[in-house]
C-alpha cells in the first residue's frame, strides 16, 4: 500500500517541536525584559499640573529635599508638598508667572493641587522612609539625581531584586546622616581623620583609617553599618507584612 502522507511529513513533528521551543523562549525573554519594573517604570515622566524644575530649586537655590517633603525623615510615608509650602515663596517670587496659575487658584479655592504621583510603592509592600533616611540611605539611592532633573522621572526600578541588592550589601550605599539630602555627595569628600573621630572604624580594620588620604564607599559603608548595627531584613516578612 502506498504511503498516504508524503515523505517530508516525517520531519514535521520535529519542526513543530523546534518552533515551539523557539516561540516559548522568545515569549519568556520578552516577558522577562518588557514586563519588569526596569522597563515599565524607569524613564516614566508624567506631565504635572504645574511644572516644577527640581534642578533650579535644589541645585541653584539650594533648597533641601525636606522643605517640600517634610515627613520623609519622621514618618513611614513621604508627602507631596501642599499649596502652603509653594506659596511661602511664590507670594513674592514669580507671583505673576502664568505657569503658577494652578498654584494661585489652589490657594484661593482651598482645593489641593492634583499632583501626579510618580513613585508609588505597591500596597502589598511595607516601606518606611524614616527608617532608611535616618540610617544612611540617601534620596539619590532610590530617586536618582533629582537635583539635576528639569522634570522628575522614575530613575530606579524599585523592584524586589533591586531592593534586595541594597539589603544584602548596605555598605555599598550608606553615607553619613548629614549627607542624606546632599545628592551630589561623593565618598572622597569625607576627611578620614574627622570621619574616624566621629564614627570610628570597623573592629577588623587592619590599619588606621584616619591616616588615609581618602576613604572609599566600602570603607565608609562598613563603618556606618557596624556603628549603627544595620541588619536589613532578608526574609519575606520584612517587606510583605
Amino acid at each position: 500500500m502506498a504511503n498516504f502522507f508524503p515523505r517530508w511529513t516525517n520531519w514535521l513533528p520535529l519542526k513543530i517541536a523546534v518552533c515551539g521551543v523557539v516561540i516559548v523562549c522568545g515569549l519568556t525573554a520578552a516577558t522577562w525584559y518588557y514586563v519588569t519594573p526596569k522597563y515599565t517604570r524607569v524613564g516614566y515622566q508624567p506631565i504635572q499640573p504645574v511644572p516644577f524644575p527640581h534642578d533650579i530649586h535644589v541645585s541653584q537655590l539650594g533648597m533641601d529635599c525636606r522643605y517640600c517633603h517634610s515627613f520623609v525623615d519622621v514618618a513611614a510615608h513621604s508627602n507631596l508638598p501642599n499649596t502652603q509650602v509653594c506659596m511661602n515663596c511664590h507670594t513674592q517670587v514669580q507671583k505673576d508667572n502664568p505657569k503658577l496659575e494652578p498654584v494661585r487658584a489652589s490657594w484661593k479655592s482651598g482645593q489641593p493641587i492634583e499632583w501626579v504621583q510618580l513613585h508609588r510603592t505597591p500596597d502589598y509592600v511595607y516601606y518606611d522612609h524614616s527608617a532608611h533616611v535616618n540610617r544612611g540611605i540617601s534620596c539619590a539611592s532610590c530617586h536618582g539625581q533629582v537635583n539635576h532633573m528639569p522634570v522628575v522621572y522614575h530613575a530606579k526600578p524599585h523592584s524586589m531584586a533591586w531592593c534586595l541588592e541594597c539589603h544584602r550589601h548596605p555598605e555599598n550605599f550608606l553615607r553619613p546622616e548629614t549627607q542624606i539630602t546632599n545628592l551630589d555627595w561623593k565618598p572622597d569628600w569625607e576627611k578620614p581623620a574627622e570621619f574616624v573621630a566621629k564614627y570610628g572604624q570597623p573592629k577588623d580594620a587592619a590599619d588606621d583609617w584616619s591616616k588615609k588620604e581618602k576613604l572609599t564607599q566600602l570603607e565608609i559603608g562598613r563603618t556606618l553599618k557596624e556603628r549603627w548595627n544595620i541588619q536589613p531584613p532578608l526574609s519575606c516578612q520584612g517587606c510583605h507584612r
